[in-house]
Formats: structure tokens, C-alpha cells, sequence
């Protein structure tokens, strides 16, 4: 059997703030599916390992294990995690004899290691072929991806078994858009499938006063508690209120009150205080830059909002501008508006102030409880490894 391997950046930097060092790249969210789960529907194969010395010892549970770069003995693909395709099937690439390089724009992004031989590392050695995709820059292309394929992701979901259109559901657009997945939605829902389909995963629940305006994705367990959701998806376990717009939540987020969200990336575990809002387009509608620990970088985006690290959490009444990033396990009160940048484990959104790492642990252990999920040993040490990493390095 051919071997999937995942190869992270080898320095994430400031672009993949506030995910360097804290969550793979691999594992981050681009449309309805994760990088990685884009991979291995594209390879046929489930990822064995994820290379990446950023994210030693990054542990959740569900994915394969993070190990140090290294030689990978044939038959493998190596894949860039900064790398999303299509996810439609490369011919081939699981036989343990193809060999090459794949490549989008002229640029490597995947390597053929036959039986027999060893790869040790990126290179440009061998025939190349075309792979249709998008090439992330940074955390900020999240967003991008999003709008690239968000649409089709959920437009194959409708080959999945639905129990169709609630009963008492106002629908606008064709009845076939709405795909529910064993959700249960109250009466009064509207479903505007016009421009997308709305997929509901198993276990969802959907309130009443809710309208849901593909395409839109709710994953697992999920609860829309009411409010305007358009162009956007949601990993498990999310709880999501108010208005929010062409976002995505990886995954176990709450926002559970009234707040606009746009054109934002919303890590685990993230908690937005009640009316909580991102401005999303700067008022000059020019290009949206990020600054992160005094870097510059230019997104080429118009719209972009806020960028949530893991953990991060926010008063209430927070008022975020334009292309703010908000790090990891960042504890965001005080000003109404925080700067731009809110530094890893930040206590407060201005000043040097920040959590110990014994206590960004108590809270993740009380905060994971309320999802009947354990903060076991080994879930304890990832994050002690992250805070390790974020601290030590200032971000």
C-alpha cells in the first residue's frame, strides 16, 4: 500500500499566525473539509504521518501522528500541507511504482516515491505533472479557499442519504440544496439554497428563528441557535449565534450571542464574548494587511476579517478591526477595540500581561468538559508544548 505523507512548512512564520506552532497546517480547515482530508480523498490513502517540527508532539486524537522530517521510504506521496486540491482522484499516485513530482504553477507540491527508493527531503528532480488546487500564502488564504470551494463541497453532499426538507422549513431555491443528515430542525427555519446547497451533518440541532443561506456546511453535533449564517462552515461541536459570513470554524468554537462575524478564521476551542464583532472591509475598501509581532503582510484581500488562534477568547462588547489577529490561548478584555495583533496567551487586549501555563490549563480542562470532552495526559502535554513554543518565542 502507497503512504500518505503530509509535510508541513518548514518555517510557518508570521503568515500562518495564529496557527504556527500551535495546530498543523495539515489540520486546518479549507472549505467543508481539512487539508488533509483533501489529500488522502485525492491519493486514496489515509495519511500516515504529518511532518512537521513546528507542532512537535501536537496531539487531538483523530489525527495521524506529527513526527520530525525525515527520509520516507517508497511507495509514499509526500504532500504540502500548504497546498489544497480539488481533491479529485490523482490516477496513479497510489501505485507503488508511480514516481515524479506533481506540481501547480510550476511549483512542487507533492512527491511519487516508488518502492525501492527513499525521499529525503523537497526536490525538483523528475518528470512533473499538473494538479489543479490552490496554493496558500498564509492563515489569512483559509478565507480564500473557503470561497473557492465551499460550494462544491457541498453540492457532492447531495449524493448523501437526507431526510430532505423539515417539516415546517421555508425553502428558497431547489428543495434537492437542503441535505440533512440525521439534524434536527425546528419549525420556521428558512433555507435560502439559491447559491449553494446548506448541509446539515448528524446530530445538529437548528433553532428556530434561524435562516441559513448556501453554501453552507454545519458539521457534527453542531447547534445554530438562531440568526443569519451565510457562506460559511462549521467543523463539530460548534454552538453559533447572531450573523456570521463567509467564516469558518475549525472546529469546538462558541458563539453563542449576538455579533457579526465575517470573512474570519475561528480556531478550537474559541470563545467570542456576547456582541463580539469584526469589521471585515477597511472603509478606504483597499487591500487588508496583517500585522503580526511588528511583520508586515499583505493579504491582497479586501475582505478579511479576524484571525481566532485555539483557545483564544474574547469579552463581551469586543469590537475587532480589520484583519485583526487574535493568537492562541489569548485572553482578549480591557479596550473595547484590542490592537491589531493580540500576542499568544495575552491577558488582557493591551500590555505585557499574560496566563501561566498552569493556568491556560485549568481553563482548557473546564472548557473541554462542557463538550463531555477529557483533557487527558496526553491532549495536557500538546498543549504544554504549545505554550512552551508560543511563550518562548514571543509568537
Amino acid at each position: 500500500m502507497t503512504a500518505l505523507y503530509l509535510l508541513e512548512p518548514a518555517d510557518p512564520g508570521a503568515a500562518w499566525a495564529p496557527f504556527a506552532g500551535v495546530r498543523p497546517v495539515a489540520e486546518l480547515r479549507a472549505g467543508a473539509w481539512r487539508i488533509r482530508e483533501r489529500w488522502e480523498a485525492a491519493c486514496q490513502a489515509d495519511a500516515a504521518a504529518i511532518l512537521g517540527d513546528h507542532v512537535e508532539q501536537f496531539h487531538e486524537g483523530d489525527e495521524p501522528p506529527v513526527r520530525p522530517l525525515g527520509p520516507i521510504d517508497g511507495p509514499a506521496v509526500v504532500a504540502a500541507s500548504w497546498f489544497v486540491p480539488t481533491g479529485d482522484r490523482i490516477e496513479g499516485a497510489h501505485e507503488p511504482s508511480a514516481s515524479g513530482r506533481l506540481r501547480h504553477g510550476g511549483v512542487t507540491v507533492a512527491w511519487l516515491v516508488p518502492a525501492g527508493e527513499r525521499w529525503n527531503g523537497p526536490h525538483e528532480r523528475g518528470d512533473a505533472q499538473e494538479l489543479d488546487g490552490l496554493m496558500l500564502r498564509g492563515s489569512f488564504d483559509l478565507v480564500s479557499a473557503l470561497e473557492r470551494y465551499l460550494a462544491e463541497d457541498c453540492a457532492d453532499l447531495r449524493a448523501a442519504p437526507s431526510t430532505g426538507v423539515p417539516p415546517g422549513s421555508i425553502v428558497f431555491g431547489d428543495p434537492t440544496n437542503v441535505i440533512v443528515m440525521g439534524a434536527a430542525v425546528e419549525p420556521g427555519v428558512v433555507f435560502d439554497v439559491r447559491q449553494g446547497a446548506v448541509v446539515l451533518e448528524a446530530g445538529v440541532e437548528v433553532w428556530h428563528g434561524t435562516r441559513l443561506e448556501g453554501p453552507v456546511y454545519v458539521g457534527a453535533r453542531s447547534k445554530i441557535l438562531g440568526g443569519f449564517i451565510r457562506a460559511s462552515a462549521f467543523g463539530p461541536e460548534c454552538r453559533v449565534h447572531g450573523e456570521v459570513a463567509a467564516s469558518v470554524f475549525l472546529g469546538y468554537a462558541n458563539k453563542s450571542h449576538d455579533g457579526f462575524v465575517g470573512h474570519s478564521v475561528v480556531g478550537h476551542w474559541v470563545n467570542l464574548g456576547a456582541l463580539t464583532t469584526t469589521s471585515n472591509l477597511k472603509n478606504t475598501y483597499g487591500p487588508v494587511r496583517l500585522e503580526v509581532a511588528g511583520i508586515r503582510i499583505e493579504t491582497g484581500r479586501q475582505n478579511l476579517g479576524t484571525l481566532f488562534g485555539d483557545h483564544a477568547k474574547t469579552a463581551i462588547g469586543t469590537m475587532l478591526g480589520t484583519g485583526t489577529v487574535v493568537s492562541a490561548g489569548a485572553n482578549v478584555f480591557g479596550p473595547a477595540t484590542p490592537p491589531k495583533y493580540v500576542p499568544p496567551f495575552a491577558w488582557g487586549g493591551a500590555g505585557d500581561a499574560r496566563l501561566t501555563s498552569d493556568g491556560f490549563l485549568v481553563v482548557a480542562e473546564r472548557v473541554m468538559a462542557r463538550r463531555n470532552m477529557e483533557l487527558t495526559p496526553e491532549r495536557r502535554r500538546s498543549l504544554e508544548r504549545t505554550f512552551a513554543r508560543a511563550v518562548g518565542t514571543g509568537g
